[in-house]
C-alpha cells in the first residue's frame, strides 16, 4: 500500500485559495509520480468566516489541526478586519499552540529571476534562515502604565529559556547537517547590546556546536551586520539561526534580494509534531478572482511540505520544475505579469515534475 499524508488546507483570505488550488495542483501530481497519496481537508478559517462568528478560531483548532500530518496555508488578510486580529488570531495561535517553535525561510534565487542585489546570481543566492519562532519579544510579556497621558510607560520583554534557545540550535545544527552544503552555521545576534538575552544564544551555540556538531563550522554575526552581508556578500551564507524578532526582519530582507514575496516560502515546524507552509506574501485582496496572481511561492511552499515529511526527492523534483519555469517560460513574477495565468502557472509546474 502507498503511504498516505493527511494534509490540512487553510485557503485563507483574498488570493489565498487560489495559490492553494495551484500547490495542490503539483502537490498531486508530484504524487501520483513518486508512489505516495494526499488526502486534503479544507478548513475555513479566514476573515469572512470571522465576520460572520466574531470567531478568530474554534477552541477546538489546534486539536483538530493536530492530528494531520501537516497543514497548507493560503494567507490571512482581509480588508474588512483591522489589521493584526486574524494575524494574531489565527497564524500566532496556532504556532504558539501547535508549538511551531522553527520557522523555516530558504533564501533561493531560481534563474531567471531578478535580483535588486548587482552581479549576483542563483549561485551567490542560496541559503537559509532558521528563526525562532515562539518566544522573544512575540510573547507578549509587558504592559501598560499611565497609557495615553504624558507619562506613559510601554514595556514589551525579550525573554527566552535556556529550552526554547536550545532546541532551536539543535535544530539548526541538524538541518546544517543534512543540507550538507558549505557545513556552516551562522548565529544572528546583538551580544554588544542584548548582553543577557544573545549571551544566553551565543553560549549555548558554542557549547552545542562544540560537543555535539564539531564538523559544523560555526560563525557569528551582530544582526546589523548580517543586514549588510545579505546584500554585499550573501554567498558567504549557508544556514542562518535567530531569536524571532531578529528573523522576522533579516527573513523579509531575504525575501526581496530572491526576487520578493511571489517566490518567497516559510515553514513554521514542530519536528515533534504538526507544521504549517505559506506562501510569504499577503492576501493581495485588489487581485482575488482574477486569476493573474503568482502561484511559486505556494508552490515551493509545497515542496517544503513534502521535505518535511521526508520526501526529499520528490520536494527536489518540484523546486526544479519552478527552476525550469522560471528560466524557460515566465516574463516576470509580478500579477499579471507572468505571461500565463495563475491557474496556467500551476499547469506548468505541474506538467514538469510530471
Amino acid at each position: 500500500m502507498p503511504k498516505t499524508y493527511n494534509i490540512a488546507v487553510i485557503g485563507g483570505d483574498g488570493t489565498g485559495p487560489e495559490v492553494t488550488v495551484e500547490a495542490q495542483k503539483v502537490l498531486s501530481a508530484t504524487a501520483a509520480k513518486f508512489g505516495f497519496i494526499l488526502e486534503y481537508q479544507d478548513f475555513d478559517f479566514n476573515g469572512e468566516r470571522f465576520l460572520k462568528t466574531g470567531e478568530t478560531l474554534p477552541d477546538s483548532a489546534a486539536r483538530d489541526l493536530g492530528q494531520f500530518n501537516a497543514i497548507l496555508l493560503g494567507a490571512i488578510g482581509h480588508p474588512d478586519v483591522k489589521p493584526g486580529i486574524l494575524e494574531k488570531g489565527i497564524l500566532l495561535r496556532l504556532r504558539f499552540e501547535l508549538d511551531q517553535y522553527i520557522n523555516l525561510r530558504p533564501v533561493k534565487l531560481f534563474p531567471g529571476v531578478e535580483t535588486p542585489i548587482k552581479h549576483k546570481g542563483p549561485e551567490d543566492l542560496d541559503y537559509v534562515i532558521v528563526r525562532e519562532n515562539t518566544g522573544g519579544l512575540y510573547t507578549g510579556i509587558g504592559g501598560f502604565t499611565l497609557k495615553h497621558t504624558e507619562d506613559e510607560v510601554a514595556v514589551q520583554s525579550m525573554v527566552y529559556t535556556h529550552k526554547q534557545v536550545a532546541r532551536c540550535l539543535k535544530y539548526a545544527f541538524e538541518y546544517t547537517k543534512r543540507r550538507n552544503k558549505n557545513n556552516t552555521l551562522g548565529l544572528v545576534g546583538k551580544t554588544n547590546v542584548l548582553t543577557y538575552v544573545y549571551d544566553l544564544w551565543e553560549r549555548v551555540f558554542e557549547e552545542m556546536g562544540e560537543k555535539k556538531y564539531p564538523e559544523i563550522r560555526r560563525d557569528y554575526y551582530h544582526v546589523d551586520a548580517a543586514c549588510m552581508w545579505m546584500v554585499k556578500n550573501p554567498e558567504w551564507f549557508d544556514v542562518l539561526v535567530t531569536g524571532n524578532m531578529f528573523g522576522d526582519i533579516i527573513t523579509d530582507l531575504g525575501a526581496i534580494t530572491q526576487g520578493g514575496m511571489g517566490i518567497a516560502a516559510g515553514g513554521n515546524i514542530n519536528p515533534e509534531g504538526v507544521s504549517m507552509f505559506e506562501p510569504i506574501g499577503g492576501s493581495a485582496p485588489k487581485y482575488t478572482g482574477q486569476n493573474i496572481i503568482n502561484p511559486l511561492a505556494a508552490i515551493c511552499a509545497g515542496a517544503m511540505l513534502l521535505d518535511t515529511l521526508g520526501e526529499h526527492e520528490a520536494a527536489l523534483s518540484i523546486e526544479n520544475a519552478v527552476a525550469y519555469v522560471t528560466a524557460k517560460k515566465l516574463k516576470g513574477l509580478a500579477a499579471g505579469e507572468m505571461g500565463y495565468s495563475t491557474t496556467e502557472v500551476g499547469d506548468l509546474i505541474a506538467e514538469r515534475v510530471a
